[in-house]
């Protein structure tokens, strides 16, 4: 059911042009592209579309990898994407015996058996939209994502019976809990970019990840085999994350080789840095973590992930999603957002609005007096913040409304309005209610509100006499946290008197 989906805060993404230029300059692809220009008008390939070993060294050539001893690989995995996004497409007859492809993805020179023509894609790559460069560059990271989450090719080799079959018991590979696994801590990273876009730029310890997703949250002190299986996991991201950097879904700084050397005999590194909470209950010194590992997604990353999610069902939502939405859809969505993300929302909503239509609409959505209505006021009147003085009659207008009456007095006060009415006590206790609602839904016991509740309780010595006559929904709520909140024993049991009468009255 749709209301079963899990929802995420909202990430800021960049403008389509601007990630389709991130994915064109990410090394994979921007190699793709060129061995799919480089293969026209036709190429000769082997089984598989694989290039002969010839053209693979040519390949590598034309990559600049003439001298570097990893040079086919490189050259190998570009072509393999450009066949796999559609950049080059192969027509290839029944493989023959001669097309079994070496270990470097060629065959021998003698093993051609299909032909490699430049794809509609790569069209696309000149003449496309952003939004088709980025398609593209999306089916581009779906294969990697699948090859990152498959077990090391060796380990297949070795597990090679005489039968031919493989035995996956013996490799110990899950496909779907690897796939699941990996997916789990990228969107881990997702999450601490879309909670802190301050802090999005600042790349998390490898043992941080692969700690919070197996160490039990009520684990305080790991076991020798939690420390164990986050080492494993430690190197199985690291060699998931060298192989998804030239994506350019991550920025990625290696395990230090040294420290793989340095495994102890229990199967785990020498010290796993990095709890889950960020506490330092186990772990190497702050100064070492980045011998361990680091990661961050790329701007580029980020909308890859986040499509992820929308295609698995997830509320992902982004920033300006709600601009075109009514105010009631805003007010209902910005208190669950980082304070960021609502503020360049609610510009983002207003921006489509003159001032004095966006005021109004706002004011008409924040009325009601459900359990909601609080807190769609406190966005009501934050977006409000944000409007300039053209707005100034629709909050006139309000001033004698019961739900809206205090929040214009304040719009107009802080803006320097003249002729400004002083509330009724009736609407300053109503207002102060109303807004301690709004903040418990928010933030519930916070020591801000633990503030705001010794203040108000400090200017007027009566105030839960009169409080508790308030005809608002949340009175007795409110009083009853007032209680909680206060450190005076005597007042807060005054407080909680208040809050039996107001159910009493009710």
């Amino acid at each position: 059911m749709p209301g079963d989906r899990p929802t995420l805060p909202p990430v800021r993404l960049r403008s389509e042009a601007e990630l389709a230029r991130d994915a064109l300059s990410a090394p994979l692809l921007a190699r793709a592209v060129r061995l799919a220009r480089w293969a026209g008008p036709q190429r000769p390939v082997a089984a598989g579309g694989v290039l002969t070993e010839p053209d693979l060294r040519a390949a590598a050539e034309h990559l600049g990898f003439g001298t570097d001893e990893e040079g086919p690989g490189y050259a190998a995995e570009a072509w393999q994407l450009a066949v796999d996004t559609g950049l080059i497409e192969v027509q290839e007859p029944a493989p023959t015996a001669q097309g079994v492809p070496t270990a470097e993805g060629g065959v021998d020179e003698d093993g051609a058996t299909g032909i490699a023509t430049p794809g509609e894609e790569l069209r696309l790559i000149t003449e496309g939209s952003p939004r088709d460069i980025l398609d593209i560059w999306l089916g581009g990271f779906e294969t990697v994502l699948a090859d990152a989450a498959a077990p090391d090719l060796a380990e297949i080799v070795d597990q090679i019976g005489d039968d031919g079959e493989i035995d996956l018991d013996e490799i110990d590979w899950n496909p779907e809990e690897e796939a699941d696994f990996l997916d789990g801590v990228l969107g881990n990273l997702y999450l601490l970019t879309a909670l802190d876009e301050e802090d999005a730029g600042r790349a998390v310890p490898l043992p941080a990840l692969a700690a919070a997703m197996i160490v039990p949250e009520d684990m305080e002190e790991p076991t020798d085999d939690i420390l164990e299986e986050i080492s494993e996991a430690m190197v199985r991201l690291d060699d998931q994350f060298r192989m998804l950097e030239p994506t350019g879904l991550v920025e990625y700084q290696p395990v230090d080789e040294a420290l793989i050397e340095e495994v102890d005999g229990e199967g785990r590194f020498p010290e796993t840095a990095g709890s889950p909470s960020g506490s330092d209950s186990f772990g190497p010194d702050e100064e070492d973590v980045s011998r361990y590992g680091m990661v961050r997604l790329t701007p580029l990353g980020v909308f890859g992930v986040r499509n992820r999610m929308l295609d698995a069902g997830i509320d992902a939502p982004a920033v300006g999603d709600l601009a075109d939405k009514g105010a009631e859809a805003l007010l209902d969505a910005l208190p669950g957002h980082p304070e960021t993300a609502a503020r360049a929302e609610a510009e983002q909503w207003l921006a489509r609005r003159t001032p004095d239509a966006a005021a109004r609409e706002l004011l008409a959505a924040a009325r009601g007096d459900d359990t909601s209505a609080p807190l769609r006021r406190l966005a009501c009147q934050q977006t409000l913040s944000l409007v300039g003085d053209a707005a100034e009659p629709a909050l006139r207008e309000v001033l004698d409304d019961r739900h809206l009456g205090g929040l214009a007095r304040v719009w107009l006060a802080e803006h320097a309005m003249p002729d400004v009415p002083e509330p009724s006590e009736e609407m300053v206790f109503w207002l102060t209610v109303d807004t301690i609602a709004a903040q418990l839904a928010a933030e519930g016991d916070s020591a801000e509100l633990r503030e705001l509740v010794r203040g108000l309780v400090e200017q007027s010595g009566s105030f839960f006499d009169s409080a508790w006559r308030v005809d608002h929904p949340a009175t007795a709520e409110v009083l009853e946290a007032m209680g909680r909140l206060h450190p005076d024993k005597r007042t807060a049991k005054e407080a909680r008197k208040a809050a039996f009468k107001a159910r009493s009255r009710v």
